[in-house]
């Protein structure tokens, strides 16, 4: 059976997915770290944008994954980043322009080399991972039962922006409806874009992204021990950025 470790939203973390990887015993080697067990980390989207690395952490992803000893699926992030690459007209705004300051701190070899590195990711890389026969999907803000398995501009919506109304919050960011709570799917679906506090359990579902950029922590969820890694952020605590379930602690001064 495949062993995968999930790793939720980075955001430019890069300190503490290098402490990640050490903590879950993974060794750093030409360029990419892997695990002496050949198990395989799955990075759930959201790479950049916000924290102070961005750049790092897609040179080492997309090299990881380039070298097969990774996989990676996109997030709304990603998306935003991948049009900009490509000329778009994108407004430079929620996180990008953190990145969009790192590029421009760069030589023009290197952010040719960067984009190319990330294009390249972006492109080679599917909207969803369906692994271990089935058993467990990647999505970056998850996917429902009936969306399994389709392809299409409205999976891609969903998996990229979770379930959105239409509306906006205050900080512009789209209104999700918490699609967790209906899904009764055979599939263990793994996904992130929603910091919590915790690792959020719910049916056969399972949210972690802990908010790392946001002060909370970089979580890998491992499969098919169905258990968690964390590493502490670096980052000041932005505590109006969590959301809170009904069945989601708040967080303490402990954590």
């Amino acid at each position: 059976m495949p062993a995968y470790d999930f790793i939720g939203d980075i955001h430019g973390c890069m300190k503490e997915l290098t402490e990640l990887f050490q903590r879950m015993n993974y060794r750093y080697a030409s360029d990419i770290f892997v695990h002496p067990d050949g198990r395989i980390p799955v990075f759930i989207g959201d790479l950049t944008d916000r924290g102070p690395n961005s750049t790092a952490v897609i040179q080492i992803v997309a090299k990881m994954v380039e070298k097969q000893v990774a996989l990676y699926v996109p997030g709304n992030h990603c998306n935003k980043l991948y049009r900009y690459f490509l000329g778009r007209n994108v407004q430079i705004t929620h996180g990008l322009e953190t990145t969009v300051a790192e590029l421009k701190e760069l030589s023009t070899r290197d952010y040719k080399l960067i984009r190319k590195a990330f294009v390249n990711l972006y492109e080679s890389s599917p909207l969803y991972l369906l692994l271990d026969d089935q058993r467990v999907v990647a999505a970056h803000a998850g996917i429902r039962e009936d969306l399994i398995g389709r392809t299409g501009n409205k999976v891609k919506t969903f998996v990229l922006y979770g379930d959105i109304t239409g509306a906006t919050n205050p900080d512009g960011t789209p209104l999700r409806r918490d699609w967790a709570l209906q899904y009764q799917g055979e599939s263990l679906v793994v996904y992130g874009h929603t910091p919590v506090t915790q690792p959020r359990m719910i049916g056969n579902t399972v949210n972690i992204d802990t908010g790392c950029v946001f002060g909370g922590k970089l979580t890998a969820f491992h499969y098919p021990e169905k258990t968690f890694s964390f590493v502490p952020s670096s980052l000041p605590v932005v505590p109006e950025k969590f959301r809170t379930f009904p069945d989601t602690p708040a967080r303490t001064e402990e954590e």
